[in-house]
């Protein structure tokens, strides 16, 4: 297999990790969840994995004093006899003091967006430049955090982690990952729970994918990919694009004949 990487994006494809087997038919085989994978052909198994990339963000939206913000997404309840609605939403802003207030396992039923903001630089009316990242699909590792495999990729605990800048930690895994015991991970340093408000910060984003192999990926895989995004937050003072100019029809490509008959 290989991963393509974009800025936001990485595709994954190449051939999969397989395994040798007796069987050459799924009616063969007594308990199938033993297999660990699929049977993706005759005496070939496609084993069961995941694949994590976690992107380096070095944050420095209008400067390098930076602050990273948990916007919650909450139900209000009305008091009876307040209003013909029942609830409305609103937006809780924590702004993260130390590192760990910052370690986000992304979560359906609790909605948040992340935002990274300068204090000091506002719009004319008030609001925090600032840019958010918006995640794509993505997965969440399953191993027990005690697993050699788990220790060493620890960094896969979470979804988004935030640390302050240190020009000797730039690799999620530490720099020698199979020699790794896990102590020069992500997770170990955000462990240290190191002040992170109005800081020079690094927002840590990891993308993941479940594989479970079918025979369409046997015996090259078509390629699977996900991304995310970062949009800007009260960067500006009004939608950018308003500044463009207007597509005429001049200026769109016409197809002419070279020739008549």
């Amino acid at each position: 297999w290989y991963e393509l990487f974009n800025l936001d994006q990485v595709g994954l494809s190449g051939m999969l990790m397989v395994k040798g087997t007796t069987y050459d038919n799924i009616n063969q085989i007594p308990n199938q969840e033993n297999l660990h994978g699929t049977l993706l052909s005759e005496n070939v198994i496609g084993v069961i994995h995941d694949h994590y990339i976690s992107f380096y963000l070095d944050m420095d939206i209008d400067g390098s004093e930076n602050s990273f913000v948990n916007v919650n997404i909450k139900r209000q309840q009305t008091s009876p006899g307040e209003s013909p609605r029942k609830s409305y939403l609103e937006a809780i802003r924590n702004v993260a003091k130390t590192e760990k207030d910052a370690q986000i396992k992304l979560k359906l039923y609790d909605p948040s967006e992340f935002h990274v903001i300068n204090p000091s630089k506002k719009t004319r009316v008030g609001n925090p430049a600032g840019y958010k990242i918006v995640p794509g699909a993505t997965a969440a590792s399953l191993l027990d955090l005690e697993d050699p495999p788990q220790i060493r990729a620890a960094f896969t605990n979470n979804q988004i982690w935030v640390t302050p800048y240190n020009q000797s930690e730039q690799w999620a895994a530490g720099m020698f990952v199979y020699q790794s015991h896990g102590e020069d991970t992500l997770a170990t340093r955000s462990d240290r729970d190191r002040a992170i408000e109005n800081k020079d910060i690094v927002l840590w984003y990891t993308l993941g994918f479940h594989h479970i192999p079918c025979q369409e990926d046997f015996p090259i895989m078509p390629t699977v990919s996900s991304s995310f995004q970062l949009k800007p937050v009260n960067f500006f003072e009004r939608n950018p694009i308003l500044r463009s100019p207007p597509n005429l029809e001049k200026d769109l490509p016409v197809c002419k004949p070279v020739a008549s008959v």
